[in-house]
């Protein structure tokens, strides 16, 4: 297989999970493991390194296009990020010194939680949806929040518990390379009452600076692969903006369904790569 088709293949790759990292706000991380595992044959650790390099640019083109649609609160996010930065270096070096099969197994079960949760949410959210129609509420969204994607808390949260999400943030995106924005995702919709919308959008900020110290981490352990990662990083820079722009358009309800369908798919691939 000649290195032409391989760096096309992997451009490729990454278009396509740039714009599913758009649309459901994780940067595409998540969907690049599996792949980097199924396709180049890659231990977890290596994958998840290697997936990095796409990821850091990949968040920060997916954080401008949502600050377009929805202003990031920057006090909350730098909350969050001050822990998450801490925490992300604990996580690496914890998966660092797991067996690569025994963190595969992890990461897919992890990923698992998080589908079946969310499609709890998409039926929930629905259901309120149906709820608020008939009590000709239209400013009510699905899930009691304003029905803007932009909709924040009513009330102001205090910036402690944003730095206790950054703690467990900052450990998932280390033990997992790039599992960070998507426990922040439900924390923020559930506990503060956040819109699906703009929790990915600030579930993504807190976790840039963890980004980075990651890809430092991985990569001084030697488990970083620059010529793989760098096709996929071009190729998902390409078609970010088109799914933050889909997943604008979206409602709560579906945008949650789409995010666990995704999850589930990750799930699949995962358990596949280690039977």
């Amino acid at each position: 297989m000649s290195a032409v088709f391989v760096f096309l293949a992997l451009l490729v790759a990454g278009a396509a999970i740039g714009f599913l990292g758009g649309l459901v706000g994780i940067g595409g991380g998540l969907l690049a493991i599996p792949f980097l595992v199924l396709a180049l044959g890659l231990e977890q650790q290596a994958a998840q390194g290697t997936a990095l390099i796409m990821v850091l640019p990949a968040v920060l083109l997916t954080l401008f296009n949502y600050h377009q649609h929805a202003p990031i609160p920057w006090r909350q996010a730098a909350a969050g990020a001050s822990t998450s930065v801490v925490f992300t270096w604990v996580g690496a070096k914890i998966a660092l010194g797991l067996d690569p099969i025994l963190l595969q197994r992890i990461y897919a079960g992890f990923i698992f939680c998080l589908a079946l949760y969310y499609f709890y949410q998409s039926r929930y959210a629905g259901q309120r949806r149906q709820l608020a129609q008939a009590a000709s509420s239209p400013t009510v969204a699905a899930d009691g929040l304003a029905a803007d994607h932009s909709a924040v808390p009513s009330k102001q949260t205090a910036s402690g518990y944003f730095m206790l999400v950054g703690m467990v943030s900052g450990t998932a995106g280390g033990i997992f390379a790039v599992g960070g924005s998507v426990i922040v995702v439900p924390l923020l919709t559930t506990l503060f009452g956040f819109s699906q919308f703009r929790a990915q959008a600030l579930g993504l900020t807190m976790i840039v600076p963890g980004i980075v110290v990651a890809m430092l981490t991985y990569a001084a352990h030697g488990q970083v692969l620059f010529w793989s990662g760098l096709p996929l990083a071009i190729g998902s820079l390409l078609l970010v903006p088109f799914g933050v722009r889909v997943a604008y358009g979206l409602s709560e309800a579906r945008l949650r369904f789409i995010f666990a369908l995704t999850l589930l798919g990750i799930t699949f691939l995962m358990y596949y790569s280690v039977h």
